[in-house]
C-alpha cells in the first residue's frame, strides 16, 4: 500500500512557485444542477492568452527546479529578464539543479510576484499553445488505461513527492474530449478511501486545486469546477522520462 512520507525539506508552495495569471479559457462552462451536464458557450471577447495549461505548468516547474530569487537586487532591464525565463525553461526538466547552479532572477521573491511584475514578457517567453499540444507523452491517451495501470501511477505518484519532485500529470477521458488538461501536483495525504493530492491548475491561480484517488476502484478523480463537470479522469505523470 501507500506509503506517505514527511515533506521534502525544499519544498513546493503555492503562494511562491505559482503564476498570478491564468491559462484563459476559449469556453465558459455553465453546470445545470439538475442534469449535472456542463454547458459550453463561447467566450466574448476571445481570450489573448490560452491553450496553455502544459507550457505553464512545465515552465512553473522549471522554475521550482532551476531558478533562484533574489529580491534585494534591483529590478534588471527586460532584455535580462528574457535571457534568464530561456535558460530556465531551456533545462532539464528530469532534474533539479544544485543550489549553486541555479538561475538567479534579480528583482522579485517569487514566481508569484514576477509574473505580476512581467506578465507579458513570461507569457511571450515560456511557449505557445502549439507546446500544449505538441507533446511527447500525448501518444499514451490513445491507449486503453487499465485499473492495474492507475494504481501503479497513484504509487509512483508518491514515490515522485517523497523524493522532494513536483510530478506533473496529464489528466483525460480520450476518446472523450471534456478534460485534457495539465497539473502540478505538491502535496498529498492519505484519506479514508484512498489518496488526496493538493494542485496547482493553471486554469485556477487563485487557490489549490486537488485530485482524489480511491484505492478500491484503482481511479482518480477530479472535483468539479468551472471548466470541468466533475469525476473520474484518466493520470498519466509527464516530463518524467523519454517517453513521457
Amino acid at each position: 500500500m501507500f506509503s506517505v512520507t514527511e515533506p521534502h525539506p525544499r519544498c513546493f508552495k503555492f503562494a511562491r512557485e505559482t503564476y498570478a495569471y491564468a491559462n484563459e479559457l476559449v469556453w465558459e462552462y455553465q453546470f445545470d444542477p439538475n442534469t449535472h451536464a456542463m454547458s459550453p458557450r463561447r467566450n466574448d471577447p476571445p481570450p489573448a492568452y490560452m491553450h496553455r495549461c502544459f507550457v505553464m505548468v512545465r515552465s512553473a516547474r522549471q522554475f521550482f527546479y532551476h531558478a533562484r530569487f533574489d529580491p534585494q537586487a534591483p529590478i534588471a532591464e527586460a532584455v535580462t529578464y528574457r535571457w534568464l525565463v530561456r535558460e530556465i525553461v531551456s533545462r532539464n526538466p528530469r532534474r533539479t539543479s544544485a543550489e549553486k547552479d541555479r538561475v538567479v532572477v534579480p528583482g522579485y521573491e517569487s514566481l508569484w510576484s514576477f509574473s505580476r511584475g512581467q506578465e507579458a514578457l513570461l507569457k511571450a517567453e515560456c511557449g505557445g499553445a502549439w507546446q500544449s499540444y505538441v507533446l511527447r507523452s500525448h501518444w499514451r491517451m490513445i491507449l486503453p488505461v487499465w485499473r492495474s495501470h492507475q494504481e501503479r501511477m497513484a504509487n509512483q505518484l508518491v514515490g515522485s513527492l517523497s523524493g522532494g519532485r513536483a510530478p506533473i500529470v496529464h489528466l483525460f477521458r480520450f476518446p472523450q474530449l471534456t478534460i485534457n488538461h495539465g497539473i502540478i501536483l505538491y502535496e498529498l495525504a492519505e484519506t479514508a478511501g484512498g489518496l488526496r493530492f493538493v494542485a496547482y491548475d493553471p486554469n485556477i491561480p487563485a487557490w489549490p486545486a486537488e485530485l482524489d484517488y480511491n484505492s478500491a476502484k484503482r481511479a482518480f478523480y477530479f472535483p468539479r469546477n468551472h471548466y470541468w463537470a466533475g469525476g473520474r479522469v484518466n493520470v498519466v505523470e509527464v516530463y518524467r522520462g523519454w517517453l513521457y
